[in-house]
């Protein structure tokens, strides 16, 4: 780390010194000079102030014993027990890079009654479950869940740990890499690993503007956590292969300030992430009423409905429904975008997906670059035509006529 030192005896004027940084980082505190977070470390004080006033001194940092910690944890999310199919993703992924670094790949299973459950996870190469089955862990309290995680994390002191991006682990995964003081990447949609068990993780930024590339170079555990239907699920084998380890924990540290009262099942709706075929409808869609056309198409092919942020915020469409980063991930076997430009922020939410077709009349379309078919038209002209063609059953299309 680097970090600009003030020596105070050496600032003659403090009305000119404080006009030395253009970003008016420089303050006066009682005849006292210091630096705000306004700094950007441009190092113009240092080389225009009073000489020796400011010294730009560079901190060695001590890393930390890699050596010490081994192995990629993969955090099982579950609702009673049933195990939610992203724990699945993340062992496939942890398998990968596990592959690279000769790494056993390790499952934390938190909760009550889970253990006869937690076996089914050796099928999918986990070499060891480690579950913590307590009455005081039957329905996830922030606290108590915590320290069962942080007790295996001391106990077995993974290199990483993935953790799925539901509402469980985006409350999880940010406490744990507190109690670590380490880094923590949320909705990774690349993960790869240097030699050295550096964890290489991908992520748009700066609203999908840039793709930025994270290192947690001098802290371990590397916690990281990703959405469902980014990665692909491990495939389940004939034969167990591993063991079920069951762990203990001090009662006392599983109390919590939170009493559940009463649990009231989620009613059950339709998800467009479950979904196998998506027809998205975007911004060239003019009107409403125009979706009409939109959900006539998805009826032939019994498909969901989808749209774009601009059509959330226009109030034409349920923000259940809506595909990117700030809406569901998906990764269908047949997506059709209709209208749609193609932003990274969409992208990311998609670009998985077995086969994408796209319609756009601008040929230019950051769609394009992604989509395995495309057609440069009018929706308004293509659509109607395309819909002719599936009730006449002349698709010839790939990724159409195996629906069809």
């Amino acid at each position: 780390m680097t970090k600009i030192v003030i020596d105070q005896n050496k600032i003659k004027n403090i009305e000119k010194t404080m006009k030395l940084c253009p970003f008016g980082a420089i303050e006066n505190n009682d005849g006292q000079i210091e630096i705000s977070a306004a700094c950007k470390m441009c190092k113009i004080c240092v080389e225009k102030g009073d000489k020796g006033a400011f010294q730009w001194v560079e901190e060695k940092v001590v890393g930390v014993d890699k050596d010490q910690w081994k192995g990629i944890a993969v955090y099982v999310d579950h609702q009673e027990g049933e195990i939610h199919p992203v724990t699945l993703e993340l062992i496939g992924k942890a398998k990968e890079l596990a592959a690279n670094l000769n790494y056993p790949v390790y499952a934390v299973f938190i909760g009550h009654d889970v253990t006869e459950k937690a076996k089914e996870l050796l099928y999918y190469g986990v070499e060891e479950v480690f579950v913590y089955d307590e009455e005081p862990l039957k329905h996830f309290r922030i606290e108590p869940y915590t320290a069962a995680f942080e007790d295996f994390i001391h106990k077995k002191k993974p290199s990483i740990v993935l953790v799925g991006a539901t509402t469980i682990g985006r409350s999880l995964a940010p406490r744990m890499a507190a109690r670590f003081q380490t880094g923590l990447t949320a909705d990774c949609t690349v993960l790869d690993v240097k030699e050295n068990s550096d964890l290489v993780q991908i992520r748009p930024a700066f609203g999908g503007n840039i793709m930025a590339k994270i290192i947690t170079t001098n802290h371990r555990p590397q916690f990281a956590t990703v959405r469902y239907k980014v990665m692909s699920a491990a495939e389940a084998s004939e034969q167990a292969i591993g063991k079920v380890t069951k762990c203990t924990i001090d009662e006392e540290k599983l109390t919590s300030k939170i009493k559940v009262m009463k649990v009231k099942p989620k009613e059950v709706e339709e998800d467009i992430s479950e979904a196998e075929v998506i027809v998205v409808a975007g911004r060239g869609v003019k009107s409403q009423k125009d979706l009409t056309m939109i959900y006539s198409l998805a009826d032939k092919l019994k498909a969901q409905i989808a749209v774009t942020r601009p059509l959330i915020e226009a109030g034409w469409g349920d923000p259940r429904r809506q595909i990117g980063l700030s809406g569901r991930t998906v990764r269908p076997k047949l997506i059709i975008t209709c209208g749609v430009s193609g932003s990274v922020q969409f992208v990311a939410g998609m670009g998985n997906s077995e086969c994408i077709f796209s319609i756009n009349k601008d040929e230019n379309a950051p769609i394009f670059k992604v989509a395995h078919y495309g057609i440069v038209g009018d929706i308004y002209e293509i659509i109607p035509k395309l819909m002719e063609k599936i009730e006449n059953g002349n698709i010839n299309i790939e990724g159409l006529k195996a629906i069809v």
